[in-house]
């Protein structure tokens, strides 16, 4: 329901390929790290999102999505669920055109205004998994 097959193949390859990445930072042990490389290997550019604002994968950082001075096209959601709804909001405000929430991260009330509002959504799915398996 939260990640249909043709909602995340639209997401990955028609949304375009500046993907945000919050909660990405140099720390090569959390989940974020090894996604954002993935992401990095099929094409995608990643923009750092996180409080410390480091330069990860050679991209720099933002302290918030609402820092980053350009568009983003995919705001993918490295945060718990407690604190993933307001991220969609912010990528709502940021005039994103996709939010992905990662593997356990799910808030269906932050589903249902992100969707009402006309962007795309998944949730509880990582695109490390799925993109490779759309080649």
């Amino acid at each position: 329901m939260y990640g249909d097959e043709a909602t995340i193949r639209r997401i990955l390859t028609g949304m375009g390929d500046t993907w945000a990445v919050v909660g990405l930072s140099s720390n090569q042990h959390r989940a974020a790290y090894g996604v954002a490389r993935v992401l990095q290997r099929f094409g995608k550019r990643i923009v750092p999102v996180h409080p410390k604002a480091e330069t990860v994968h050679g991209e720099r950082g933002y302290a918030s999505l609402a820092d980053v001075p350009f568009d983003v096209d995919v705001v993918d959601v490295f945060v718990n669920s407690e604190l993933a709804g307001p991220v969609a909001d912010e990528a709502v405000a940021k005039g994103a055109r996709a939010v992905w929430f990662q593997l356990g991260v799910v808030d269906e009330a932050a589903y249902a205004r992100t969707r009402a509002a006309g962007l795309e959504m998944v949730m509880d799915r990582c695109p490390a998994i799925e993109i490779p398996l759309l080649r």
